[in-house]
Formats: structure tokens, sequence, C-alpha cells
């Protein structure tokens, strides 16, 4: 299985977008609903949700997505 992650929409927040970690089924979750995988958010005002988590996931072999070809997968 590849380990890939992306830059999603927030569910519920406006033009927001969060580091997103595609799952075992293949479903794309938000990084927050993986607790051993997450790293806690850099304490920056207006920061990247996920930033430090998606330096620890990259550095670890995950494979960045492309936001527009992740979309088109959830449809």
């Amino acid at each position: 299985m590849t380990k890939e992650m992306a830059w999603l929409p927030a569910a519920g927040v406006d033009g927001t977008k969060i580091l997103h970690i595609k799952d075992r089924f293949g479903t794309w979750r938000p990084y927050t609903t993986f607790p051993h995988l997450a790293a806690p958010d850099y304490p920056i005002p207006g920061g990247s949700k996920g930033w430090a988590t998606y330096q620890k996931l990259r550095a670890s072999g995950y494979a960045l997505v492309a936001t527009t070809e992740a979309v088109e997968a959830r449809s």
C-alpha cells in the first residue's frame, strides 16, 4: 500500500485546507484522526494545520498527492 497524504479542504471551514492521510481503505481522513501518526501543530497563529505532521510523514516515506488528484479520487 502506498502511503499518501494531501492538503484537502477542512470540513465546515471556508477555503481552509488541512493535511489528510489516506487510510488502508483508500479513504482520505484528517490527520487528527491518526493520533499515532500526527505530530503536535506548531504554535503559529494562522499556521497550516498539519504542517508538523506533513514534515514527519514526508521524512518517513509518505508521498504528497496533488489536491486536485485527491479530490477527484474522492468523487
